[in-house]
């Protein structure tokens, strides 16, 4: 999620100041990702140091008011018109954090899997109830809220759906075969290609 653009596609309905923009932020994603006021105001130096908002006015209780540019402008009808791009390679914890246990050993993955997977359903039925419990979503805020926990709730399903897909594939090769010791080879020095290729299957 970037919080640059957010901020700066509030900017282009209007002026604002720090905590209104927090405020603003909140309203249009529930709360879900709160920020604090330094983030705030770190992003819009940034900003302005890239020459994408500038200070405006300043009121009577001595709020300074941030407005877009032209520039910040263009940004903000950019990034509305283009993908999010996912990354080739992964840096989900979970993701990592499974790969790597697998591999150890003396591990017992299949209990790493199920307390990932109980707290996974935890957050799930959390989820679920706090959709059932909020507004219907006929305003603005509600619907924004409920297309954020919409978000997260088909990624809880699909952690628990991945789980269960690991579990599975895992069950079938035996714990020995996977523990990998520690190599005996010097690494050699320089950072590895970004995208790694597959590791060929044993003839």
């Amino acid at each position: 999620m970037s919080v640059r653009q957010s901020l700066l596609a509030i900017l282009d309905q209007g002026p604002c100041y720090g905590y209104q923009l927090r405020s603003e932020f909140d309203r249009r994603t529930g709360s879900t990702w709160p920020l604090n006021v330094g983030q705030i105001y770190n992003t819009l130096d940034r900003l302005e140091r890239d020459g994408l908002v500038m200070k405006g006015d300043t009121d009577e209780q001595g709020h300074v008011y941030w407005k877009i540019t032209e520039a910040g402008h263009d940004e903000v009808a950019q990034w509305l018109a283009s993908p999010v791009e996912r990354g080739q390679g992964t840096r989900d914890e979970l993701a990592i954090k499974l790969a790597v246990a697998a591999t150890l050993p003396g591990v017992e993955v299949s209990n790493v899997i199920q307390t990932q997977r109980h707290s996974s359903l935890r957050q799930l039925q959390e989820l679920h109830r706090a959709k059932s419990a909020g507004a219907n979503p006929d305003g603005p805020e509600e619907l924004a809220w409920a297309l954020v926990v919409d978000s997260m709730i088909f990624q809880a399903e699909a952690e628990v759906r991945w789980l269960d897909h690991t579990e599975q594939r895992l069950a079938l090769h035996p714990q020995h075969a996977m523990a990998l010791e520690l190599s005996t080879q010097h690494p050699k020095r320089g950072r590895p290609s970004v995208v790694a290729a597959a590791p060929e299957a044993t003839r």
